[in-house]
């Protein structure tokens, strides 16, 4: 009977919806990972190390800043103030820090184009730089001792010691972050090697940049 063929063909639809034609996905994806609650481990944001060098670096402004306006102050006002004659090795270091800055630049474009090898030989290069400067700033301080200029000489030696003197403290943490870069094993990190090496060398200019601003405070003195 026709009747009986058609609700025949009902039948046969709701059994292929209810169970003949395969389960429903969980809900949250078709991965199987109950709703989308199971999933692999994923690398943070660079977005958050970055924001946290910011903060460092416009802190670290705002301090030399702060020595900078009592050393204008100063070397203005004060009737006590000597000339100050800068040793020739600042000169040297100076060029040694800001090749160490190209030598970073040059480590990540090898990264980039996912050459470690090299990567680490520049960036080698670069820390050794930085290291390099650092000694040549111990040797200008042993050229001003021996030229009869120690902190309390005058106000211009006492600001050349402390301009240069925390400007290095700030430089041994660059080093040190330029070694984690350097050393780590990255396949075990929570940040990738690209990361490390962009945030590090946020800060490594910013100290390059620092020092010429001291540098050039520290030639007006003279």
């Amino acid at each position: 009977m026709p009747g009986t063929s058609i609700v025949d063909e009902i039948e046969l639809i709701i059994e292929d919806i209810g169970g003949g034609g395969g389960k429903l996905p969980p809900p949250g994806g078709d991965d199987g990972d109950e709703g989308g609650k199971r999933r692999g481990p994923q690398m943070p944001s660079s977005r958050r190390y970055t924001t946290a060098i910011v903060i460092g670096i416009v802190s670290i402004i705002m301090f030399f800043m702060a020595m900078a306006s009592a050393y204008l102050y100063l070397r203005a006002k004060s009737d006590r103030w000597v000339p100050l004659h800068l040793p020739w090795i600042i000169w040297m270091n100076t060029a040694i820090l800001l090749l160490s800055s190209g030598a970073m630049e040059l480590a990540r474009r090898r990264l980039a184009l996912a050459d470690v090898a090299q990567f680490r030989r520049l960036w080698t290069v670069a820390t050794s730089l930085g290291i390099l400067f650092l000694v040549g700033q111990l040797a200008a301080w042993r050229q001003f001792v021996l030229a009869g200029f120690y902190v309390s000489t005058n106000q211009g030696s006492s600001f050349f010691y402390i301009f240069t003197g925390l400007h290095g403290l700030h430089l041994v943490g660059g080093i040190c972050a330029l070694l984690y870069v350097a050393l780590r094993k990255f396949e075990k990190a929570k940040v990738s090697r690209t990361v490390a090496a962009e945030v590090a060398s946020y800060y490594w200019h910013f100290m390059d940049g620092l020092w010429i601003f001291l540098l050039a405070l520290l030639y007006l003195g003279k």
